[in-house]
């Protein structure tokens, strides 16, 4: 037989609940956004009521048996022997219940899970106002598992307010009746000592054997990540630090009511697991996070030892990281990197990656090489270009990360810094590229097409207007403007219905980014499905010569381009197009 990695433990719903208050499981998503409804917690005691299994639990030593201290706020007496890994939802409806202790809604509104039960017809319930007002419903079970009350005095108070409200309609509780709820209420109360069982992993197996481990048994195949077992070790041993970092993510999602300072951004709406990762590449200068993880824990990677004062120095070191990205000048001083570059909001962004990269890179140019402000944003602008425009952190990001990161090991002065960004861009940015490479790129339908994005950041920094129009695109594209229709419109320069009556009906064709302009959402209504040739020269009566040149020249669109034949239009504007987007990156580099 070979050696298994775990062991079955068999636990009652009471047990559970007992070994989660003095700490020996550690159950830190107590406090954290719960993802069931209240429906499928009333499920779950049904089923636990009528004698059904509710599955099994996958628990995870977590490596310091016999550690004594005090986690999180509550009163724990130790440091949790072990981490929950599968079943979090149903261990947490569980404990709320029974231990009626608030959850936060996906809100992050603080509010209870009431089940209701009704004995007479052993049915539960989400509790509501009718169930409430009905004497036949309990409509809070967490009251019969209250220290102080026995099951004989809740018993005699549900029939003895039964009674009362019978009376009234001249008909009282049968004996058989009196029995039957009894008997419920009993089976009700009894419900603690239901039998589960849970499969303890060794702590010796590593995060990445556990993962695998969960999939393999796991109905939905959900995988862990490895931000997930982080989160968890900071809700162990530095509760605080989640706390702050789930409340920053949950602020950058609403303006503030109050215009007090606040995370809220147009960029970027950061879930924990993202923002968790600037402070590892802070803080450790490291993008995979299984590595960081096995520190954290407090593992030697040389000796594969664990210890305390290792797990400790390390979680100083998350703790100095983490204070610097959620500090609130830094982090919309940043923003103001993606605005230098062009780019006004996060809809012209492609990958959310981009985002948490740059900042990552961007804090250690502040933090670790005190590269001056002024430079250090121009810099990382022309970084972010770039990032952007290439998709640099979209498909292998961790290990895109590594590598930029490696390319710093030897660095040790700002300058240093400055240089080796600026080397990687000019790798990449070549003639060829602009001529050759980037037109090629530019041959897309797809809808969030980095390229066209591209051009839309270049055409707010050479301070382009709207294609027939006296306004500046990145004055429509202020992402402060809100009214029923957008600002800005995408719009085909071709229409759609004017190229299928000529025979072109390939989407691929009819939708590439090089038939795409930006004009103001009236124009585009009134421009409809007519041809070019129709609709152009009733605008172009509008404009001075030198304005539609001007026009022409910034929106890369060739000299009477609404004559020409489709496709040769669409190969002269992708090379027009590579050409915008290389001067508005050259304006970025002008004060080099």
């Amino acid at each position: 037989m070979p050696d298994v990695v775990f062991k079955k433990v068999d636990y009652t719903l009471k047990k559970l609940v007992e070994d989660i208050d003095i700490g020996e499981i550690g159950l830190p998503d107590i406090q954290r956004p719960f993802v069931w409804p209240s429906s499928k917690v009333r499920d779950l005691f049904d089923s636990m009521y009528r004698g059904y299994p509710i599955g099994y639990f996958l628990f995870w030593e977590n490596g310091f048996p016999g550690e004594h201290k005090v986690i999180g706020t509550g009163q724990k007496q130790k440091a949790p022997r072990l981490l929950i890994v599968d079943g979090q939802q149903r261990l947490a409806s569980l404990y709320t219940v029974t231990k009626a202790v608030p959850i936060v809604s996906k809100d992050f509104h603080h509010a209870r899970i009431r089940i209701a039960f009704n004995p007479i017809e052993e049915r539960f319930e989400v509790t509501n106002p009718v169930i409430e007002k009905d004497v036949e419903w309990i409509s809070d079970i967490s009251e019969i598992w209250k220290p102080e009350m026995s099951s004989y005095t809740f018993i005699n108070k549900f029939l003895n307010r039964l009674g009362a409200n019978r009376l009234g309609a001249n008909r009282e509780i049968a004996d058989e009746e009196r029995t039957k709820i009894a008997n419920s209420i009993t089976r009700l109360e009894k419900l603690l000592d239901y039998p589960l069982t849970a499969l303890e992993i060794s702590s010796s197996v590593d995060e990445d054997r556990v993962a695998e481990i969960f999939v393999r048994i796991n109905s939905k195949g959900t995988p862990l990540n490895q931000a997930d077992f982080i989160l968890t070790l900071m809700s162990v041993f530095w509760d605080d630090g989640r706390k702050q970092l789930e409340e920053f993510c949950r602020q950058a999602k609403k303006p503030p009511v109050d215009n007090r300072p606040s995370p809220y951004n147009h960029y970027l709406t950061p879930s924990p697991d993202q923002l968790l990762r600037p402070s590892v590449v802070l803080g450790f200068r490291r993008a995979r996070l299984e590595h960081v993880y096995s520190l954290l824990r407090g593992k030697d990677l040389q000796t594969r030892q664990f210890s305390v004062e290792q797990r400790e120095k390390q979680f100083n070191i998350l703790r100095e990281a983490q204070d610097c990205v959620l500090n609130l000048q830094n982090w919309h001083d940043f923003f103001k990197v993606l605005k230098r570059a062009g780019y006004q909001s996060g809809k012209l962004i492609s990958s959310e990656m981009a985002i948490v990269y740059t900042y990552a890179m961007w804090l250690i140019g502040k933090m670790d090489y005190c590269v001056d402000p002024y430079y250090l944003r121009e810099v990382m602008a022309r970084w972010f270009f770039m990032v952007a425009l290439k998709g640099r952190y979209t498909g292998s990001p961790e290990s895109r990360m590594e590598q930029d990161l490696a390319l710093l090991w030897a660095i040790d002065t700002a300058e240093g810094f400055v240089k080796v960004l600026d080397q990687q861009i000019n790798a990449i940015f070549t003639r060829d590229y602009w001529e050759v490479t980037l037109p090629n790129e530019l041959e897309t339908a797809a809808a969030r097409s980095t390229g066209q994005f591209a051009f839309y950041a270049a055409l707010c920094l050479l301070d382009a207007n709207v294609l027939y129009s006296k306004m500046k695109v990145s004055e429509l594209l202020d992402p402060t403007i809100k009214s029923k229709k957008k600002a800005l419109e995408r719009h085909h320069l071709f229409p759609q219905r004017y190229l299928q009556k000529i025979g072109t009906s390939v989407k691929h064709l009819i939708n590439q980014t090089a038939n795409y302009a930006l004009v103001e959402w009236s124009d585009n209504i009134a421009i409809s499905d007519k041809a070019p040739k129709d609709y152009v020269p009733q605008i172009e009566a509008k404009f001075t010569g030198e304005e539609l040149q001007k026009m022409y020249t910034l929106h890369a669109l060739p000299e009477r381009w609404y004559e020409m034949e489709y496709t040769t239009f669409l190969n002269e504007r992708r090379k027009l197009m590579a050409d915008i987007i290389r001067r508005g990156f050259m304006k970025l580099k002008e004060n080099i």
